[in-house]
C-alpha cells in the first residue's frame, strides 16, 4: 500500500478500518484487527498501530477486552434508520 506523504500514517490507516466499520465490513462486537495483523497487512510498525487502534478506541467506535482485543463497538442508528 501506499501512504500520501503529508498526511500521518496512523491517520491513513486509522481511516480505512473507520470506512469498514462503518461499512459494514466489521460489523458490532466483532474483532477488528490486532497490532500484528495491521503491521502486516498495511506495513507500519508497531507503534503506528497501537496508535490506529487507540484513535479508533478514543472515537468510541472500538472497544477494548483485556486479553481478547478489539471490537467494534455498537454504532448510533444513522439518521435514515428508525430506531430500534
Amino acid at each position: 500500500m501506499e501512504f500520501a506523504p503529508d498526511i500521518p500514517r496512523w491517520r491513513q490507516v486509522a481511516e480505512i478500518i473507520r470506512r469498514r466499520i462503518t461499512d459494514g465490513t466489521y460489523g458490532p462486537r466483532t474483532r477488528v484487527p490486532s497490532v500484528v495483523q495491521l503491521t502486516a497487512e498495511f506495513g507500519i510498525a508497531n507503534a503506528t498501530a497501537h496508535k490506529v487502534l487507540r484513535a479508533l478506541r478514543e472515537e468510541g467506535l472500538t472497544y477494548t477486552e483485556p486479553g481478547l482485543g478489539s471490537f467494534v463497538a455498537k454504532l448510533p442508528a444513522k439518521e435514515s434508520e428508525p430506531p430500534a
